[in-house]
């Protein structure tokens, strides 16, 4: 598959088919995604890859957490801003409202939105999932190379005829995390990774997302045209 294609066709699928993914194909795709930069060459991510009855004991407990007392449980970094603006707060809207339109979710149905939102913690029924942490001690650059790191994931994963959601929701539930996994003092629960063969069936599947156009967030200068300021 042309890089281009991987690129494009990636996308975040929210349900998976059972059928399991070879080991080696995962090495494979973690081997690929290695080659991601960092400054100095630090490379200061780490993987914890589960599938199995591991992946359904950390499913079950992180489950019971978020359904039960979700409120005992918080990040170690943030993720979203505390104050919404614009034009964020209305992509943010936007993409919401189209995936529960696409899963015939009313916008006052609290209970099916809230099911669909625990569907992170079985990572979307996919059969293996990456826990992705990052060493507290690094600083903000660091977090710029792991998620440099974590697209190398995605879009190498497509190369390999799979399919992925990158999922900052397992953040929330660090601790429950480190109760299965055997994560450093120093690890930050950056995102899980859900990762399987795509269910073509789902509904929540055939949603794609818009991006802006390029001259929507580019500039250019120095080219021999009068260049359009962007606002």
């Amino acid at each position: 598959m042309h890089v281009d294609e991987a690129i494009q066709s990636r996308r975040s699928v929210r349900r998976f088919l059972h059928t399991p993914v070879p080991l080696k194909v995962i090495r494979h795709i973690l081997q690929i995604a290695s080659r991601a930069p960092s400054g100095n060459n630090i490379q200061p991510w780490r993987v914890h890859v589960v599938t199995g009855e591991v992946r359904q004991a950390l499913c079950r407990d992180i489950l019971q957490a978020a359904s039960e007392a979700a409120e005992r449980h918080q990040a170690e970094y943030a993720y979203y801003p505390t104050q919404w603006v614009e034009p964020y707060l209305g992509r943010r809207r936007q993409n919401g409202f189209a995936l529960y339109e696409v899963l015939g979710i009313g916008r006052d149905d609290r209970q099916r939105r809230e099911q669909q939102m625990l569907r992170n913690y079985s990572f979307f029924d996919a059969p293996v999932g990456l826990l992705v942490t990052l060493d507290r001690r690094l600083n903000t650059g660091s977090y710029m190379d792991v998620g440099m790191f974590i697209e190398n994931i995605l879009v190498a994963a497509r190369a390999q005829g799979l399919h992925t959601c990158a999922q900052a929701a397992f953040a929330t539930f660090h601790a429950i995390v480190r109760e299965h996994l055997p994560l450093n003092e120093d690890d930050i629960l950056v995102c899980g990774i859900a990762l399987g063969h795509e269910d073509t069936l789902a509904p929540e599947n055939r949603l794609l997302t818009e991006r802006q156009p390029v001259e929507a967030f580019a500039s250019f200068h120095g080219f021999g045209e009068t260049p359009e300021r962007v606002c």
